[in-house]
């Protein structure tokens, strides 16, 4: 076993006395161990009770005979930290995570990881840990929140929170309304109930292969988490006496059947940031190209919050991921044949779903488009791409051209949304919120979120190097890059300047001439944004383009 290494023979006494003031017996100290990666905090609704799923998998752990030892990772909670200086954190705590898993993990080496995530950063940090450690490993999360209800009946999710702010002065937003969603928008633990990024995540840890069915969809409050999560407990222990590993089931192939899925499920543009990073973690490098590709083939069966009006748990009712894969494998875009860590094929894992709800999964024929819900746009703005939720777009903002209004950051933008600086036809861009630039890639849910309280959704754009919460909609296009920090054509735009996009052609261009471009390069100066000392710093010295999925330099 792995874990003989801290634990057995003669000159591995001392380490036995460690292990035994922790209170394990001989009995535990015999059987295999297994590491339980748990992201319990109490400030992330997501998470608050995560440790109630590590305790089943604990108890699937013991009941398929090894030894459960539970360590800690941190996280970050998105959406408190969204608006303010903490967003700068949010991006960066993936490598954090990824390298605190490393560390703990080799430090103590384990036969097997159970990991235990739910929110945003937290779950592809774990899935890039897993495929650098490459032992048998398997993902439960802690599930989805239910969607929150108005006293008027209407169903909400944290996005309809977040827009309302827009919407504040108009004459039918009262206190009362205000003081309604703040107390109904979240209603109990659980990712955030629409296809955010979290929830997007989790699906997609369950497409790839490394979470069992049920993973990215089955609520948080339910029982049937609580059992899913002592089935990963068990199914670790199989794995393990399989030597079935994370890059065994993270391949090419695989990770192109989340890619599938991913435009079949509309999520979040978050995705195709970390879904690079866990490629490049597993050896098997994707990028843009090969991601359009696969939208332009896949169509976009389902629309959840905030594209739609149904959630997570709809999705659930309506026959979870396996229906939606087992529909796109009808159409022949997956491959079926690929392992997955029940220890069976995809195929035999989705040969009995069924959609039970045709409204919530739609089919080929009645889909919302032909295509996925995600497109990577081109141009002279964003030579190396640019990420748009296009099934997020109103109809009439698929194409665009109107003039700029340049920021330099998301509180200067922010402040001239609120102060209705913004009119019907503008391009807003804000630039220096790249990976570097910000540093950090900051989310920018605020100025899209207040841009749809206004009703500006249906005439205004925004375009950034930064990138977008999953819960954002309207044309926001992120993830521009070059960013402006690194010398992208987005740090030349000047107000007034035409700007062109057309979305269902992947076009994204700036109306000026090369030669004029040329001239402002001779002047131009990056703005910088000074940061403190310590990880920030360090993450702005390493980190590289959006486009390849902000991953760190390699040395």
């Amino acid at each position: 076993m792995r874990s003989d290494a801290m634990k057995a023979g003669v000159a591995r006494l001392p380490h036995r006395s460690l292990f035994k003031a922790a209170g394990l017996c001989d009995a535990e100290l015999e059987r295999p161990m297994v590491g339980i990666v748990c992201a319990k905090n109490e400030i992330i609704p997501g998470h608050v009770h995560l440790d109630t799923i590590a305790e089943g998998v604990k108890a699937g752990v013991r009941m398929a005979g090894g030894t459960p030892l539970v360590f800690p990772t941190i996280g970050v909670c998105d959406g408190i930290a969204m608006g303010h200086a903490g967003m700068k954190y949010s991006l960066i705590s993936r490598e954090h995570i990824a390298d605190s898993i490393e560390i703990m993990a080799m430090a103590h080496p384990f036969d097997a990881l159970v990991f235990v995530p739910n929110c945003d950063k937290i779950v592809p940090g774990m899935l890039m840990a897993a495929l650098r450690l490459n032992i048998p490993c398997i993902f439960v999360s802690g599930g989805p929140m239910m969607p929150g209800r108005l006293v008027d009946g209407t169903k909400v999710t944290l996005s309809n929170a977040f827009e309302i702010v827009g919407a504040i002065g108009k004459k039918d937003v009262t206190d009362f309304h205000l003081k309604d969603m703040e107390n109904n928008a979240c209603p109990g633990c659980g990712s955030c109930a629409g296809m955010f990024t979290a929830n997007s995540m989790n699906c997609m840890t369950e497409v790839i292969g490394l979470g069992l069915p049920g993973n990215g969809t089955i609520p948080a409050v339910s029982g049937e988490r609580v059992r899913l999560a002592k089935e990963a407990g068990i199914k670790v222990m199989e794995l393990l006496e399989k030597n079935i590993c994370p890059r065994d089931i993270v391949t090419a192939k695989s990770l192109s059947n989340a890619l599938h899925a991913d435009m079949a499920l509309g999520c979040s543009t978050n995705t195709v940031l970390h879904l690079p990073a866990v490629a490049h973690a597993a050896g098997v490098p994707i990028d843009f190209a090969e991601i359009n590709k696969i939208s332009k083939e896949t169509p976009h069966l389902v629309k959840l919050s905030p594209a739609g009006p149904d959630a997570l748990v709809d999705l659930n009712a309506a026959g979870g991921i396996p229906a939606v894969l087992k529909e796109l494998a009808d159409y022949g875009l997956l491959d079926t044949e690929v392992i997955t860590c029940t220890g069976k094929t995809l195929g035999e894992n989705i040969a009995n779903a069924n959609i039970w709800d045709k409204n919530v999964i739609r089919s080929k024929e009645t889909a919302y488009s032909p295509d996925g819900g995600l497109a990577i746009l081109w141009g002279n703005i964003a030579p190396d791409g640019a990420v748009v939720k296009k099934g997020a777009v109103l109809p009439e903002m698929l194409k665009h051209e109107g003039p700029a209004k340049v920021y330099n950051s998301e509180e200067e933008a922010s402040a001239a949304i609120n102060a209705d600086e913004i009119v019907p036809g503008d391009v807003v861009v804000i630039r220096y919120e790249g990976p570097k630039g910000g540093p950090g890639m900051r989310e920018m849910l605020a100025p899209t979120a207040t841009l749809a309280g206004k009703g500006l959704d249906n005439s205004v754009a925004l375009i950034t190097d930064g990138r977008f919460s999953g819960a954002s909609k309207g044309a926001s296009i992120g993830h521009i890059s070059p960013e402006a920090a690194a010398g992208g054509i987005i740090g030349l735009i000047e107000n007034g300047d035409r700007i062109a996009i057309d979305i269902l052609n992947n076009k994204l261009d700036l109306l000026v001439s090369d030669e004029e471009l040329a001239k402002r390069r001779e002047t131009w100066e990056p703005v910088i944004n000074e940061v403190p000392d310590g990880y920030l710093r360090r993450y702005r010295e390493m980190v590289t383009s959006a486009n390849t999925g902000a991953i760190f330099r390699q040395y």
